[in-house]
């Protein structure tokens, strides 16, 4: 089913949903669903599996050569959501990158997806790899998620990359798309950021989900500027509780979020992370009360791989 569709057979009733890592190479899937069954009592709808491209390391071959290296930590993407769907009857969203895909790539990953009756899809430009600066996209491939929108609404309606193909059959994905309430990094203004997720809306782009956020009014006020802007389609919170003193600083700087001066206060007060894991509990679970209060279709909690923190949130919250 699809996401809109989980949303209005809802009739207005807050959802639970997560998002969740597949295991690194060499892990068994038996991981994850350890970490999805403790939510399961909390009836998600769907569940979002994040996809990791390759990286790229450098060998020392011993004889002062470096030999250049493809690695790919974190594989499984589509063989989790198939698993998802088969074990718990669940819907499961992947995640698609511009990021390592070709435009063939794409076409073949949408096909092997739809060949699954996975019914969503999260369209993605996705971060540059550690050895660059800058994102880059492939050769042939997209450089911003507004292309691999349009790709995917363009296999919606049967036109596929190879013109002589005939009586092509047409896939039905609902879209789903990023957006930051506090701007994406690379955007020069909030504006220009909208500006663009306007454009990823209008090539068909059917729901959004936000980067975490800390600081409800920042999230309250960019809804009110998307609907400003034209914007009607659902705009489903991303939230994330805080569980170390180290991502006091490393949220901020790889995310570019703002923390509140009021839960900086409190995790500095902290004598070890175990204290910090309950402030992060406490102030997730106020977060999640007043945007419920508000009417939000859907929560979606970052998990990181990790439920134990999840489930208490939503045990006070669902």
């Amino acid at each position: 089913m699809k996401v809109t569709e989980h949303i209005k057979n809802a009739n207005g009733n807050t959802q639970f949903s997560f998002e969740i890592l597949p295991p690194l190479k060499g892990q068994h899937i038996q991981s994850i669903f350890d970490n999805i069954d403790p939510l399961m009592e909390f009836k998600p709808p769907f569940i979002d599996v994040t996809y990791h491209r390759e990286e790229y390391v450098y060998k020392d071959l011993g004889n002062g050569l470096l030999k250049k290296q493809v690695v790919k930590k974190r594989p499984g993407t589509v063989g989790i959501c198939a698993a998802i769907q088969n074990k718990y009857n669940v819907d499961a969203i992947p995640h698609i990158l511009c990021g390592g895909f070709t435009k063939e790539d794409t076409e073949n990953f949408l096909i092997d997806l739809d060949f699954l009756d996975i019914d969503n899809v999260m369209a993605l430009r996705g971060d540059a790899v550690k050895t660059e600066t800058y994102f880059r996209s492939e050769k042939e491939g997209h450089s911003y998620a507004s292309d691999l929108v349009t790709q995917i609404s363009q296999l919606n309606n049967g036109v596929y990359l190879d013109d002589d193909l005939q009586n092509c059959s047409v896939t039905d994905f609902c879209i789903g798309v990023a957006a930051y309430p506090e701007k994406h990094m690379e955007a020069p203004s909030l504006d220009s950021d909208i500006h663009f997720l306007k454009k990823k809306i209008k090539n068909g782009a059917e729901y959004i989900v936000t980067q975490m956020f800390f600081d409800n009014q920042k999230y309250f006020d960019f809804v009110k500027k998307c609907r400003e802007e034209g914007i009607t389609v659902p705009i489903i919170p991303g939230l994330k509780p805080i569980a170390t003193k180290k991502q006091l600083n490393l949220i901020p700087h790889r995310f570019h979020v703002d923390l509140p001066e009021a839960l900086i206060l409190e995790i500095i007060k902290c004598k070890d992370n175990k204290a910090i894991r309950e402030v992060g509990i406490e102030w997730c679970i106020a977060q999640s009360k007043e945007l419920k209060a508000a009417g939000i279709p859907v929560l979606h909690y970052y998990s990181m791989g990790k439920s134990d923190n999840i489930q208490t949130i939503a045990s006070q919250v669902f």
